[in-house]
């Protein structure tokens, strides 16, 4: 196969003839070859390829080669449509490959015959464009295929209504569901199971090895690879899945769909629907023991005494509609259903609450690992979470088993080439790890700018001074830039001091901030009006691709350092220091880095890129680690000098 993966890689390519942009790159012919080296040995490969290596085809043609079948699992649903709609049919044809591919995601992404009937016969709807949007849904749930909302562009994807007419793990009627025969969700496990690759995305891929709910569990047997694109998101999604968390939503979602049940299979059990509005008051006085939003600690809990007597109220209120729902059960499917939820948000209530142990042991207490319990406080809920302080161990077992290959690849890993810190967290001290650079020119392209005399980044006024030293530049570089904050509170103030200086200087540049729609809408009116500036927190960091002039220059206004505060981050690090480690240099500067090499990479797109990227952090010059974060970036230009800076748009 060697032979082959490299012929597919030389100046005689079949992509040569497919795609117009091909250029032959060491770089992507090495990753390939270690890839297929991977396969043929049913390895663990670790791999970095820097922006513009092509990681995508060099990864694709190896596995398509070899045969057998493959689990492709991406960071977002967008790549995952990109990866299914074009990468994928694009390197098929190339290799004339007869392989069969097909697209998994996550049921909520189907509609639901059995939902949707029942919408269209209660009727209850906040909204005239709620009933627009379902008698949409209806027609088109006569004539689609797949079921998948994606491809309903009429009703916006974050449209209420289809909570209302899609399945979720807790409301699936299963087997029992009269529409079973047409259900969506089936057929497209059923085309997975069929087809040689198979794309996912990572939520679906953990939430299906934890819950054995959404149809990857059954590929896994059959697989001989997988492969993880944007890997550098695999500790935080997996730390969510082998974790357990209950909501408030989740009892208002219990509670509507009993209502609802009780309404056509047991009207005359009047003390049903009375429950359920106890249920919802209950957990409404939850959410309302807490004045803001944010996260804490379970032990932090103790100084707010609205708390534990609203905890317990749930707890009776919770385990009463459960009983009432057990002598009801047998009337419909659906209010069996939502008896079997009622129970299992009992146990895992006790369990968090530690009234009793839950009677299933979670992967958590099998492998005996340490767990902070903590709440997240949101604007209309309360969630409250056990997450594992280490994950290594869970994965590593989640991993071994059926010999098979495992690729992780992601433009971000390595810290100076050293992966240790992922794999630490990942379990994965057995792989074997590669990185390659970015074949771009740097030196060239592009410019670091570390701008002087700005304040300590904890002290008063720095925004401020973050906007003043950007000001410069943005003029300079004709607007065309991102602006990315470590939080929303600084987010939303640069964006008012700059309104305000716009308006003072006259300058017409089109002013976006993260917030007045859709990441992709955003984007889209970003590259339409040419000379934009965007401001932008955690979600404009990574997998954004703005290729060609539109975006120019890129200014970060702090190391995205973790808050300390963070209940998950304080546990793990009190853990890492409780065993004598140095919990900075091993756990929070990686991920720093790892942070800040995302929102460094989305400056240089192609190779015709220009422009500057701008840190404002004084700290990447100042503290002795400094050093370290910046040999970790692409090797640009670097200068401190503002007249330096703007005379680097001015040259373009």
């Amino acid at each position: 196969m060697s032979a082959e993966v490299e012929r597919f890689f030389s100046e005689q390519s079949p992509l040569a003839s497919e795609v117009a942009s091909f250029r032959p790159r060491a770089q992507q012919r090495e990753m390939a070859m270690a890839v297929a080296e991977a396969i043929r040995d049913n390895a663990i490969l670790v791999a970095e390829a820097g922006t513009g290596t092509g990681k995508t085809f060099a990864y694709l043609v190896p596995a398509l080669l070899a045969g057998g079948k493959v689990v492709i699992s991406t960071g977002t649903k967008n790549l995952q449509d990109q990866l299914f709609q074009k990468d994928l049919p694009m390197v098929r044809d190339a290799l004339k490959a007869p392989v069969s591919v097909a697209l998994l995601k996550g049921r909520s992404n189907y509609v639901c015959h059995y939902h949707l009937a029942l919408a269209q016969s209660n009727g209850l709807f906040k909204t005239r464009e709620d009933v627009r949007h379902l008698a949409r849904i209806v027609e088109y749930a006569k004539v689609t295929q797949s079921g998948d909302k994606s491809g309903l562009a009429d009703v916006p994807e974050n449209a209420p209504i289809w909570m209302h007419v899609t399945s979720t793990r807790d409301n699936c009627l299963g087997q029992e569901c009269p529409q079973h025969n047409e259900c969506f969700v089936l057929k497209a496990r059923k085309e997975a199971m069929e087809a040689d690759v198979v794309v996912v995305n990572h939520h679906l891929f953990f939430a299906d090895v934890m819950l054995r709910d959404e149809g990857v569990a059954e590929l896994l047997p059959a697989c001989n690879t997988v492969i993880f694109d944007e890997a550098h998101q695999l500790p935080e999604t997996a730390s969510l899945f082998f974790g357990e968390s209950l909501s408030t939503s989740q009892l208002f979602d219990l509670s509507q769909d009993a209502r609802i049940e009780a309404l056509s299979s047991a009207k005359d059990f009047a003390v049903l629907p009375v429950a359920c509005d106890e249920l919802e008051k209950a957990a409404r006085d939850l959410r309302l023991a807490f004045k803001k939003e944010g996260r804490m600690a379970a032990d932090a809990t103790e100084g707010i005494k609205e708390f534990a007597p609203a905890l317990k109220t749930l707890g009776e209120k919770l385990k009463n509609l459960s009983g009432l729902l057990e002598k009801q059960a047998e009337r419909s499917e659906g209010l069996e259903n939502c008896w079997q939820r009622a129970q299992e948000l009992v146990e895992q209530l006790n369990a968090w609450t530690k009234i009793s142990p839950p009677p299933q042991p979670s992967p958590l207490q099998e492998e005996g690992a340490g767990v902070v319990r903590w709440l997240e406080v949101f604007h209309h809920s309360l969630q409250l979470n056990t997450t594992p302080l280490s994950i290594a161990d869970i994965f590593k077992k989640q991993i071994s088993g059926h010999p098979r290959a495992w690729i992780f690849t992601s433009a971000t890993l390595a810290v100076k080439q050293n992966f240790s810190h992922y794999q630490n967290e990942m379990g994965l001290m057995e792989a074997h790890t590669a990185c390659w650079d970015s074949p771009f020119n740097y030196q060239e392209q592009a410019l670091l700018y570390v701008p002087q005399n700005l304040p300590e980044p904890n002290s008063e006024g720095y925004t401020e001074a973050v906007v003043q030293a950007a000001l410069p530049l943005v003029e300079a570089s004709r607007g065309r830039a991102f602006l990315l904050f470590t939080s929303l509170r600084a987010m939303q103030r640069a964006y008012e001091i700059l309104q305000a200086e716009f308006d003072r200087k006259n300058l017409k540049y089109p002013l976006l901030i993260q917030g007045e729609g859709s990441r992709n809408e955003l984007l889209t009116r970003f590259r339409e009006h040419g000379n934009a500036v965007l401001l932008g927190s955690q979600s404009f960091w990574e997998g954004v691709d703005v290729r060609g002039e539109a975006l120019s220059l890129v200014v970060i206004d702090k190391l995205p350092f973790a808050p300390p505060d963070d209940p998950v981050l304080a546990a793990r690090i009190a853990e890492l220091n409780r065993q004598g480690r140095n919990a900075f240099m091993e756990f929070q500067l990686p991920r720093a880095i790892i942070n800040l090499k995302q929102g460094a990479g989305r400056l240089i797109r192609d190779e015709n890129d220009r422009g500057v990227l701008m840190i404002c952090d004084p700290r990447l010059i100042s503290k002795h680690y400094g050093k370290r974060i910046w040999q970790s970036l692409p090797p640009f230009k670097r200068t401190r000098d503002e007249a330096e800076a703007v005379a680097f748009f001015n040259k373009a």
